[in-house]
């Protein structure tokens, strides 16, 4: 099932990013000085595919770093569930240690007369 998602899926947007690659090669100016755009020292050239890219991977790192925050109240419900299995885990063991061999498990079911 995941090959045929990757083929179907993965191969068609690979090949949209390489034709992007090839298309827009030009350089761009990136100015990292919001008052004087014009000042080379805070300027970077890449092409325009890289710079493409590096906002791109930026939404996909920050989107994940959101989602991932936002679910914490989630891990920490799942770590206390955890902690109580294990908890009631302990104490059956306990009580089943705790319980004289001879002792049925269940009692013994009453005959109607």
């Amino acid at each position: 099932m995941a090959r045929i998602l990757w083929v179907v899926v993965g191969i068609p947007v690979g090949i949209v990013f390489i034709a992007l690659g090839v298309a827009n090669r030009a350089p761009v100016t990136i100015s990292l000085d919001p008052f004087r755009p014009d000042a080379s020292a805070l300027s970077v050239h890449p092409p325009l595919f890289l710079a493409f890219f590096a906002v791109l991977a930026a939404g996909v790192i920050l989107g994940g770093v959101a989602v991932w925050l936002s679910q914490h109240k989630h891990r920490r419900a799942l770590h206390r569930a955890r902690e109580e299995v294990a908890r009631l885990r302990q104490e059956r063991e306990q009580l089943l240690a705790e319980r004289p061999a001879t002792q049925p498990a269940l009692p013994s079911p009453r005959r109607a007369a």
